[in-house]
């Protein structure tokens, strides 16, 4: 291969055979993206294979990054408004008109995808008549942009239904956004073919090429039909009948303005051909970026982590620190699913807990889970746990007393050094240091349920933390493949007390009479994650009592309506959350059957239908208070990082940006968002009162307006 020349964003290599190699490598940037110099140096490499063409046998498009290309540059669409609609349309078509001149260039184009093609990575990929990928499972494929409230702009729509059909590239590509392996890729039909090594990639691209020397894509062949037919086709009266009904149950009835918007692009664009199709794609994609919600979700899941990255605090001389043997305290699931996740990323782990017959029995259960690979896992008696372990992670979720017993028998001979972790959810970090042998090496690090599923870690920083054992657990996150926020070691942390507020209003609401179907609707249509008397079926009643004592203690109140609500449950209906089988929910087989038919005459809730605004209401407002109260007490050191872990940590609606986003954009702002505390206070009771200090903020937002 003879390097011929490089443009600032693509080096061009001619081989022997008239392949053209294009490697996009931009200098400036970690990662591949659409930005103003992919743009120019894009446009100006189709004019050269343009005027090239007749010595160019075909094209493969690749990447000198570690992935193929991240997509847009999501800078570029920080802070837009409605106003900018018809901007962001342009630069979609303009986009388009480069792709559609690269695979209508007359000759064979493929990508090698050597990465991660997600999102534009992977329309750009779509964009070429063949794609090939290397086995490797970190290098996901496909489009995610429903799950950042957008949809695919650069022809993912228009081309994933000429290349599948509406109901194939709705319910398994674009509305799911599922990020696709290779090899999962490869049987759903998103690439061609796949490579075991980086270094086959080129061969195999080029051997394609050798063998079909003239290729058009599906919908540039003479007479091409959408598969499955186009709207207007009998055959498919029955799919458009059914797919706003199919939406409305992904939804589960909540308002999704992503989800809706690429059901109309797919359907509108499958009417007409494929051009007018492009510029139906670009309209909505441009109405989704500029709208509040999607500023919202592309904020708490992209600039506001990079922020919270910069922000964190390294010294300077610390080594990156991975984990080889990792010990692990506890015998309940969590330190299962915590034990599993080191095992599965090639850390040797030992269990442990006051009964070694538990602790055997969920290393067992650890080791018939694992993939292959995987470390090796093995129980320990607790007085017996060797020294020389990297991090120890402590899971017990007894009383205090308990918890402090075991975690002083397990370090009692640790080395020096040893990073120790607990996934305490409200006990102060500083008070379980005093059993270790090295206060200074000991950070909390929450473990948010299921941990497999589960992408953030709040990590808890006491006064005697030292900064190199921050870092080295910041490391060990990244190691399981999470990220993490530090919050302070406050009573009841960050995401404790958010998760309370949630749980606390909606078992006042049950108390209060109101009818259990409608609470969970209403954190449904609100677009929790989880209803909230679901939420409480899968902690356990009994975790969620420890945890309510345990705030309670640290506040000097009284007991919670969560107190006395899991009380009765217990003590008067034997139903103690899904791990016994009954909650809220009837269970079969650890799958929820229902709501249980018991609970109107347990809780004598009324017949008449409440208003359901007022209750998503009560239950975004109640955690923002809880939220904004954390943050003055600096519970949480940022904005950034408040935000965060409500949205990944607790399940707070991503349209909203985080709890303190939404209580900034609420109708009316900050003031909007107080006086709305007030009317709610006044019908609910003074768990809604705002405090002063967020009165006396609401007041210098009015005065500058």
């Amino acid at each position: 291969m003879t390097t011929v020349s490089t443009h600032p964003m693509f080096d061009w290599n001619l081989t022997a055979d008239g392949v053209v190699v294009l490697t996009m490598n931009d200098a400036d940037n970690t990662a591949n993206t659409v930005n103003d110099r992919f743009r120019n140096d894009f446009s100006a490499v189709l004019d050269r294979l343009e005027a090239e063409r007749d010595t160019v046998t075909g094209v493969i498009l690749t990447s000198g990054k570690s992935t193929f290309f991240a997509g847009a540059d999501l800078s570029e669409f920080a802070g837009l408004g409605p106003d900018a609609i018809a901007q962001v349309a342009a630069m979609l078509d303009t986009l388009k008109v480069h792709l559609r001149r690269l695979e209508t260039l007359g000759r064979p184009v493929v990508a090698a995808l050597n990465g991660a093609a997600l999102g534009g990575g992977y329309e750009l990929a779509l964009a070429c008549h063949y794609r090939v990928a290397v086995d490797d499972p970190t290098a996901l494929v496909g489009l995610p942009e429903s799950k950042l409230g957008v949809l695919p702009g650069a022809g993912g729509t228009v081309r994933t239904v000429r290349m599948f059909g509406m109901q194939k590239a709705l319910e398994e590509i674009l509305l799911p956004g599922t990020r696709f392996t290779p090899n999962e890729a490869l049987a759903v039909g998103l690439v061609d073919e796949v490579v075991d090594e980086p270094d086959e990639l080129i061969v195999a691209a080029a051997r394609w090429i050798a063998a079909h020397p003239e290729p058009k894509q599906p919908w540039d062949e003479p007479g091409a039909r959408i598969p499955g037919g186009a709207p207007g086709e009998p055959r498919t009266t029955r799919l458009l009948t059914m797919l706003p009904a199919r939406l409305m149950a992904r939804t589960r009835g909540a308002s999704d303005a992503a989800a809706e918007a690429i059901l109309a692009t797919v359907v509108e664009g499958a009417r007409v051909d494929f051009a007018t199709a492009q510029t139906i794609e670009s309209r909505h994609c441009a109405a989704l970026i500029a709208s509040p919600a999607s500023s919202n979700i592309i904020a708490v899941t992209f600039f506001e982590p990079r922020e919270i990255r910069r922000a964190t605090r390294r010294p300077a001389d610390l080594q990156p620190f991975r984990a080889r043997l990792a010990l692990v305290i506890g015998s309940n699931s969590v330190a299962a699913e915590i034990a599993h996740a080191c095992a599965e990323v090639g850390i040797d782990t030992t269990i442990t807990a006051a009964d070694f017959g538990a602790a055997d029995s969920v290393a067992a259960t650890v080791r018939a889970q694992l993939s292959q690979g995987s470390g090796q896992v093995r129980a320990c008696d607790i007085d017996n746990c060797g020294p020389a372990v990297d991090v120890v992670i402590e899971s017990v979720f007894d009383d205090a007393k308990e918890r402090r017993r075991q975690l002083a028998s397990a370090c009692s001979r640790l080395q020096s050094g040893t990073l120790i972790l607990s996934n305490s959810s409200a006990l102060p970090i500083s008070e379980l240091a005093d059993v270790v042998p090295e206060p200074e090496n000991m950070v909390g690090m929450h473990f948010f349920t299921p941990v497999d599923r589960m992408t953030l870690l709040e990590a808890i920083e006491s006064d005697r933390t030292s900064a190199e054992a921050l870092a080295k657990a910041i490391d060990f996150g990244g190691q399981l493949g999470k990220r993490s926020v530090v919050m302070g070691d406050r009573p009841g942390f960050f995401t404790t007390r958010i998760l309370h507020a949630y749980l606390d209003e909606a078992l006042t609401m049950l108390a209060g009479g109101t009818p259990a179907p409608s609470i969970e609707r209403a954190a449904q249509h609100a677009g929790y994650l989880i209803g909230p008397l679901a939420l409480a079926d899968h902690l356990s009643f009994s975790v969620l009592a420890r945890i309510d004592g345990e705030m309670t203690d640290f506040t000097s109140t009284s007991p919670t309506v969560i107190a006395t609500t899991l009380g009765r449950m217990n003590a008067e209906f034997h139903r103690t959350g899904r791990a016994g089988g009954r909650g809220f929910y009837e269970y079969e087989q650890d799958r929820r059957t229902g709501l249980w038919a018991g609970l109107a005459q347990a809780f004598g809730t009324g017949r008449e239908i409440p208003h359901l605004p007022e209750l998503q209401d009560r239950l975004l407002v109640r955690q923002a208070l809880a939220a904004l109260q954390a943050r003055e007490e600096l519970v949480a050191r940022s904005d950034a990082e408040a935000n965060v872990a409500s949205v990944f940590g607790v399940g707070f609606p991503s349209w909203t940006g985080g709890c303190l986003r939404f209580a900034d954009q609420y109708d009316g702002g900050l003031p909007g968002f107080v006086q709305r505390c007030g009317l709610l206070a006044e019908a609910h009771g003074d768990r809604f009162t705002p405090p002063a200090s967020l009165i006396e903020r609401a007041g210098r937002h009015l005065v500058r307006g």
